[in-house]
């Protein structure tokens, strides 16, 4: 695969912060990946979020778009184009009182034809699951129908990459879940690379790989199964794992042995009755 992005040695800090927010990182996204970026508060996470989209610059190191540095002040417009980004609250995002206006908004500032506008928009309100909301006022639907405008308004531009930074943190379970299905669409779908930041083991399960920071370094690092069988490490940085794996871990430690990389439920619905029965789940009993 190409890369994507790239963080090359990336220390960063904020002015009124005398710790470091990243600290040497080196991380890299290739084309097409779909990755989740975990951490406690205040490790990093968002930080390396804006500096993939050139909202921050690194204080020293390197971080790449494609093959374009993100101190090329003259290619900025190019670079945001190529990625996206999402924010927690998408009544920041927001700006017009009808839906589709709202989607084409961004679209009408960079002076694409009006033919044009209403392709994109129309594409991205159906990518983003909203095409059916596009006359109504933003203010008037849920929390994750908002997110999901929000989505449109990146996609109609097109990008090669998404970041979302928490974009999911303010939703219910439900809105969360149709958002999820937004993203997983875009990127097996539709072959948009995803950059997800969140709080949500779930959600980190659904990726191609996991990456977890502390103190602006990488501390763990690689797929979900490979990152959430390591119970205590995890645990260690004061994070969770999904529940099923929680689960046969706690399992595991009472004396009842699980397999080390169940992430979902029907996963550990199924160890969990070999482990009792000594049947594969499915298997019909023999007469």
């Amino acid at each position: 695969m190409d890369q994507m992005l790239r963080a090359q040695d990336v220390t960063f800090s904020y002015s009124h912060e005398q710790h470091k927010a990243l600290d040497g990182l080196t991380a890299q996204v290739e084309r097409g990946e779909f990755v989740a970026v975990l951490g406690a508060n205040g490790c990093g996470k968002s930080t390396l979020a804006k500096h993939f989209n050139a909202i921050l610059l690194p204080v020293s190191g390197m971080v790449y778009i494609e093959d374009i540095p993100t101190t090329d002040e003259d290619r900025l417009l190019e670079m945001r184009q190529k990625v996206g980004m999402v924010f927690q609250n998408p009544d920041n995002q927001i700006v017009a009182t009808v839906v589709e206006e709202d989607v084409a908004f961004a679209l009408e500032n960079l002076g694409v034809p009006p033919a044009e506008i209403r392709t994109r928009i129309d594409e991205a309100m159906k990518m983003a699951g909203i095409y059916k909301h596009r006359e109504k006022a933003p203010h008037k639907l849920s929390g994750g129908q908002k997110q999901r405008v929000a989505i449109a308004g990146v996609i109609a531009m097109r990008p090669d990459c998404l970041i979302l930074d928490e974009a999911t943190a303010m939703l219910d379970p439900i809105g969360r879940e149709k958002v999820m299905r937004t993203v997983r669409s875009l990127n097996r779908d539709h072959g948009i690379t995803v950059v997800h930041i969140t709080h949500y083991m779930e959600e980190a399960a659904m990726a191609d790989r996991v990456i977890v920071m502390s103190e602006g370094k990488i501390a763990m690092e690689g797929t979900p199964k490979e990152v959430f069988s390591r119970v205590e490490e995890v645990k260690a940085l004061h994070l969770d794992v999904p529940q099923s794996a929680e689960l046969c871990h706690a399992l595991t430690e009472a004396g009842l042995p699980m397999p080390v990389d169940v992430i979902d439920v029907d996963e550990c619905a199924r160890a969990l009755y070999k482990a009792i029965t000594g049947k594969e789940a499915g298997e019909c009993p023999q007469s």
